[in-house]
């Protein structure tokens, strides 16, 4: 379910790529909520490995999760890691070989939906199979798409795969059909995506419930403590403004001293540079395209450009490692939408 161009292309080579393996990444600290990718990519493409990754950070919140057992809930290979360990990537890396040379073959435990919907799959699924040469885990996929209703998709899926699903007669009267009998059960265009996303979510906290033990129920309550404050309406953005007002404050001010150092250092080093020209008797057009040209060009760049990157790039990424940034994104989703900078 994509929202974006970055997901729609990263979609359409999952489904239409044919990639020997889909490796997907999730993050252990907050494992219930990126089981969702988890489950949609599995009505694609039975060839996943997840790769539970952060388990160091899940292990500072006293979040421990039993690999082994996920792995059997899902049917997936599933290798946890961190990164700062080369070991566990290894470990990574011949799963996936494993993988693409077919020497484990994964068994997706695929999401079950109301009987009335699983029996429209169903449906669409055999016509599907009979019109098209696919295969039945594609055409699942593709008859969850049809009852969804989703243009942009639909039409991916027909430009890549070269067949004719909107204009089809007998797919669209299969169609129809399975849509009013949902219909009758109220199941609708408008409501179909958020029941899909609620069993896909049902079944996730299950899973989690089996797979993750926390020490400390409360682990996340001081975070959320901060969120209260630092994204609520009243201040959140003044906050931010703040925040943001003293970065870019420390990186104009705060950049006048080294760049006026580098300036001066520069400056000494081309008059002793003139002066070697000068002793080496360098044409004046060669010393002066070198040293007036080339070197005081590159050097201003520097002395002005270097010292406000070196502050302010260093700066951002500590909000960032803080996990201020997320929550700046959050502030200004109304604004943006407003702008019609997000969908």
């Amino acid at each position: 379910m994509s929202n974006s161009e970055e997901e729609e292309i990263a979609r359409d080579y999952i489904c239409f790529g044919n990639p020997d393996c889909t490796v997907i990444v999730v993050d252990a600290t907050c494992l219930e909520r990126n089981l969702n990718l988890v489950f949609q990519t599995m009505e694609i493409t039975n060839n996943i490995v997840v790769c539970v990754n952060l388990l160091d950070e899940a292990k500072k919140k006293k979040i421990h999760i039993d690999l082994n057992q996920l792995s059997k809930e899902l049917g997936v290979p599933v290798v946890g890691t961190t990164a700062q360990k080369k070991k566990t990537l290894e470990n990574l890396m011949f799963t996936i070989h494993q993988v693409c040379t077919g020497k484990y073959k994964p068994s997706p435990k695929k999401i079950i939906y109301t009987q009335k919907m699983e029996e429209s799959i169903l449906k669409l699924q055999t016509i599907l199979q009979k019109s098209f040469c696919l295969s039945s885990d594609l055409c699942r996929w593709i008859s969850l798409k049809l009852i969804d209703g989703e243009e942009t998709i639909l039409q991916s899926i027909e430009k890549n795969l070269s067949i004719q699903l909107l204009e089809n007669s007998s797919i669209q009267l299969i169609k129809d059909s399975v849509c009013a009998e949902l219909e009758e059960t109220g199941i609708n265009v408008t409501n179909v995506k958020d029941i899909i996303v609620s069993h896909i979510m049902h079944k996730s906290e299950n899973i989690c419930k089996k797979v993750c033990l926390f020490e400390d129920e409360n682990y996340s309550k001081h975070d959320r403590k901060i969120d209260t404050i630092l994204t609520s309406k009243i201040f959140g953005l003044p906050i931010m403004l703040l925040f943001l007002g003293v970065i870019f404050w420390l990186t104009i001010v705060g950049a006048n001293y080294p760049s006026q150092a580098l300036f001066s250092m520069f400056t000494w080093l081309q008059e002793k540079l003139m002066l070697g020209c000068e002793f080496l008797h360098f044409p004046e057009w060669l010393s002066s395209m070198l040293i007036s040209g080339v070197y005081q060009t590159l050097t201003w760049i520097i002395s002005v450009m270097l010292p406000p990157m070196a502050i302010f790039f260093p700066l951002f990424t500590i909000l960032e490692d803080l996990g201020y940034l997320p929550r700046i994104a959050f502030n200004m989703d109304g604004f943006f939408k407003k702008c019609c900078c997000t969908r």
